[in-house]
């Protein structure tokens, strides 16, 4: 086995179609998020069919995937990542959550950071120092931002949501809209666990929340609490723009 092994299985699903379809979807225009980013045209499902084919493979060859300007493959290195890592002992484990922050540089794209960064950096932190997020989510790279907010979904599953709410706070004044999303998807997936929780973030930040990021975080909620928020959200926009002078 080899990296050209897997890049010429991998081109057997190329597809010029859906892979023009994916260059506007991830938003690949000049200045835009994906600005350059490449594709191959190939799905979800048949990325993951190659991964389970070359599931052994090692860190050279996921580095080399890691490092290619299409998609598809570091796609293709992170899936495999995830595989080893959930039938890896605590040691190998560590090896991978190293090698993987090591070549973050490669995970550049919201469906690559959601699909890997809980399933390795979210279970190996669960009961480690957490710095690491706090770090990330200080950063001025929008990637890293978001692994810190997305890993925590992990912690969400075991019911610890301390680091989720401390890393929303430090991310309610991001400017991006996907880092808006993630943070609202995480407080709604701790609502699921503790709606008594959510609502107390909210009491204390909705006003000050980008309205994405309200509107993920509140859309299990009934109609009428949901209006609740957004119209409160309204009435403080509304005094800070009528200010008298």
């Amino acid at each position: 086995m080899n990296y050209l092994d897997i890049k010429k299985e991998l081109l057997l699903f190329s597809n010029k179609e859906k892979a023009q379809h994916s260059e506007r979807f991830f938003k690949t225009g000049k200045g835009e998020y994906g600005e350059g980013e490449k594709f191959l045209g190939a799905t979800v499902p048949e990325v993951r069919l190659v991964s389970k084919k070359f599931s052994s493979a090692n860190f050279d060859i996921l580095e080399k995937l890691l490092k290619s300007s299409y998609h598809e493959e570091r796609l293709l290195a992170l899936l495999i990542l995830v595989n080893q890592f959930e039938k890896a002992d605590e040691k190998q484990r560590q090896k991978i959550f190293d090698f993987y922050l090591k070549n973050r540089k490669g995970i550049n794209n919201w469906d690559l950071v959601d699909l890997s960064c809980y399933k390795i950096v979210g279970v190996y932190l669960l009961d480690k120092p957490k710095d690491i997020l706090y770090k990330y989510a200080k950063s001025e790279n929008l990637w890293e931002r978001r692994i810190s907010i997305v890993s925590t979904y992990y912690f969400i599953k075991n019911n610890i949501f301390d680091d989720t709410i401390t890393i929303a706070e430090i991310l309610l004044e991001d400017k991006h809209n996907l880092i808006h999303k993630a943070v609202g998807w995480m407080l709604r997936e701790i609502g699921k666990k503790d709606v008594k929780i959510l609502q107390k973030f909210l009491q204390k930040n909705s006003g000050k929340m980008p309205r994405t990021m309200l509107r993920y975080s509140i859309e299990k909620f009934a109609e009428s609490e949901r209006k609740k928020y957004l119209s409160n959200q309204i009435k403080k926009t509304t005094q800070i723009n009528t200010w008298p002078f």
